[in-house]
């Protein structure tokens, strides 16, 4: 869990036909013709993010990669998400608005599309390929101190830089001169079922986020529809069409990640309680509610991590329906990637939680024993480890003494449970250093000395049982998940992790609701986008702050019920979802098209992955020797969406030119690993 503190320095007919009812479709400033109407509607991928007072169109004709000037154009693989974020802008304001969107027609009249759904019917997924989302924003009061530093302004995400620095990244002007300060941050993805009708604001405008899923059944050819859009008694026609490629994206996601989720925090938002009795309603509730984050998070290629069952020696009953995939189901309500696929990873002792660490040699042997026993005979390809304990110093004589003595017993273990790995959220240098009996460091990575970190890395992965993983993000070595961030932030971790050879990023928490570790109180996580760290000061240069002042650290899932703080909440047992995960997503599918094209075309791929994310983790360096902490520079990655949809598609035509010169088709198995170090 967070606990430290940084040191760092201060076309066509379709056309036509909107004209006539009055839409235009990004083209330029418009004069409404009525009270309320709306001014402009346009689209982007989604990766740009549209503040809320933003008006684009007013400022000119939109043009991008998904979003021609007329109607919206996608490209997407069998087996993957494909979004894109429809803006719709009103200079006087506009009242009642709705949106629907559930049906795209392809060859021979195939259908991609959505059964209606209404009230608790949004969180089963069978049969619903199709999501409309109506977005919720909020506020960014200050900067995020754990996911960039300030002394360099181009560390701060694109949306929050002063406009002017120097040539060492030293920034003039003061909080008021950031674009975004104070201003209105697009997060939540509402399902529009339980949101359906929407207002705009004069001078504002309200985005409307669409994901569609494309079955593996799907037949590859040119898909179409329309989405409409209602306005009182008005209605506008926006195209959509969606090209659905020759090929199939594994259901096992190349870039592994991991992402804990609190059953307590999740009972108390929802049930009042936050810890239900055994077989009560309140418990039956928080049961259910838990399933759909574990489905809402497999539709978004991520795995969730829990923390449960330590005394018994294996998973609980519940656990072990996603250990073993019974949880992913049609008949449990789930439908998309990895439908009937168990996890890939399970944690013992969460955030250093496992009871016998204080034991004898005979209770280790018993309690290893019986985890390893279990995994081989029950779930033998799921990926456990012993997590050892978390963000420990590493310098303090007395904790690093006290780890020695768990891996020394640990160490002398007869029997299966020797082989259970264990893990520990430290840097692979420490590691190397002071526990090299460690399998698996997950490093916060901030910044590092290249050839330094690399030799430790090469090093570690000498003993083909270890691995390196991943831990949160921080800019400039890597997209950071704060809410200020550009959007293609978290799309770049899935470049990065198979770039440096991160067998797994770990997210450390999706449900952090009640702030113990800093506020030492609940959070209203509808309303306020500081969800870590303390609120009370203002500064000039970065604005609302204290220690570790943090914006979505620790939320990527939003309550749907939400007993704490009733006038937020929608009434409905099941998470929302925040656009971060989908931006995530979208560099965890990268990482399939990547490893695909890699089967094909290497070379291409690799300079292809080169060009998009040129110096990210250790590869960025450090300033001084003496003080390896920190690195004057920008980001390495774009921040335009469009420059990612070019190189995805680029590695989408390598996987497809395979079909081209009558190769095999490409199996899964082929996709292989990301290339290490």
């Amino acid at each position: 869990m967070r606990s430290r503190v940084s040191a760092r320095h201060a076309g066509s007919a379709a056309l036509s036909l909107a004209l006539a009812v009055g839409a235009v479709f990004g083209t330029g400033p418009v004069h409404a013709q009525e009270s309320g109407a709306l001014s402009a509607v346009w689209a982007g991928e989604g990766g740009d993010k549209v503040l809320r007072h933003e008006r684009r169109a007013a400022a000119g004709a939109i043009r991008n990669g998904v979003w021609d000037g007329s109607q919206v154009r996608l490209v997407a693989a069998r087996n993957e998400v494909v979004n894109f974020n429809l803006v719709l802008e009103s200079a006087a304001g506009a009242k009642d608005v709705s949106v629907r969107f559930d049906r795209l027609v392809g060859p021979g009249g195939a259908v991609i599309g959505s059964a209606a759904a209404s009230g608790d019917a949004v969180f089963n997924w069978a049969g619903r390929n199709i999501e409309v989302f109506v977005v919720r924003y909020l506020q960014i009061k200050g900067l995020s101190r754990l996911s960039y530093e300030a002394y360099d302004e181009r560390h701060v995400p694109s949306k929050m830089r002063r406009p002017t620095w120097n040539e060492l990244g030293q920034g003039s002007g003061g909080w008021r001169d950031r674009p975004g300060a104070d201003k209105f941050f697009p997060e939540i993805a509402v399902p529009h079922e339980l949101q359906p009708t929407f207002q705009i604001a004069p001078g504002e405008n309200q985005s409307v986020w669409v994901d569609v899923y494309v079955p593996k059944t799907a037949v590859a050819g040119t898909y179409t529809g329309e989405l409409t859009i209602r306005q009182g008694t008005s209605e506008r026609k926006v195209p959509v069409s969606l090209q659905v490629r020759g090929f199939t994206l594994p259901d096992q996601a190349t870039a592994k990640t991991m992402v804990y989720l609190s059953p307590s925090m999740v009972a108390e938002r929802y049930t009042g309680t936050k810890w239900p009795a055994e077989n009560s309603e309140q418990a039956r509730t928080t049961q259910q509610v838990m399933l759909k984050h574990w489905q809402i998070m497999r539709r978004h290629k991520i795995t969730p991590l829990m923390e449960e069952g330590t005394a018994e020696g294996r998973p609980s009953a519940q656990s072990i329906s996603r250990l073993k995939g019974t949880a992913y189901t049609s008949a449990m309500g789930y439908d998309g990637p990895g439908r009937g696929l168990g996890d890939d990873v399970y944690g013992i002792g969460v955030y250093g939680h496992w009871d016998w660490k204080d034991g004898d040699q005979a209770l280790y042997e018993q309690r290893t024993n019986a985890w390893e026993s279990w995994f081989r005979a029950n779930a033998p390809n799921v990926e456990r480890f012993l997590y050892l304990t978390d963000e420990s110093n590493l310098g303090d004589k007395a904790t690093l003494a006290q780890i020695q003595g768990w891996l020394d017993k640990l160490g002398r273990v007869e029997g299966p449970g020797r082989d259970l790995r264990t893990m520990i959220t430290v840097s692979t240098q420490s590691v190397v250093r002071e526990i090299p009996r460690v399998n698996i460091p997950t490093n916060w990575y901030e910044v590092a000395d290249t050839a330094k970190f690399q030799a430790a890395v090469d090093t570690h992965l000498k003993n083909p049982r270890n691995a390196q993983w991943q831990y949160n993000g921080k800019r400039p070595a890597s997209g950071s998940f704060a809410t200020e961030d550009d959007g293609t932030a978290l799309r770049s971790l899935g470049w990065t992790q198979w770039k440096k050879g991160i067998a797994r990023w770990f997210f450390w928490e999706a449900t952090y609701y009640h702030d113990f570790q800093t506020k030492g109180a609940q959070v209203d996580v509808w309303n306020n986008a500081n969800t870590y760290g303390t609120d009370d000061r203002f500064d000039e240069n970065v604005g609302r702050t204290g220690f570790n002042y943090s914006n979505g650290d620790g939320v990527l899932l939003y309550p749907g019920t939400d007993k704490l703080f009733p006038a937020s909440s929608l009434g409905a047992n099941g998470p929302i979802a925040s656009l971060r995960m989908k931006y995530w997503r979208r560099g965890i599918q990268d990482a399939d098209y990547i490893a695909m094209a890699h089967a094909v075309d290497p070379e291409r791929t690799r300079a292809i992955v080169q060009r998009m994310v040129p110096k990210v983790l250790w590869e960025v360096g450090v300033e001084v020797d003496w003080d390896p902490t920190w690195k004057r520079t920008d980001i390495s990655w774009p921040i335009d969406p469009d420059a990612w949809e070019a190189a995805r598609k680029e590695l989408g035509d390598i996987i497809e030119s395979r079909a081209r010169v009558k190769k095999p088709a490409l199996r899964v198995s082929e996709a292989g690993a990301p290339p290490a170090g």
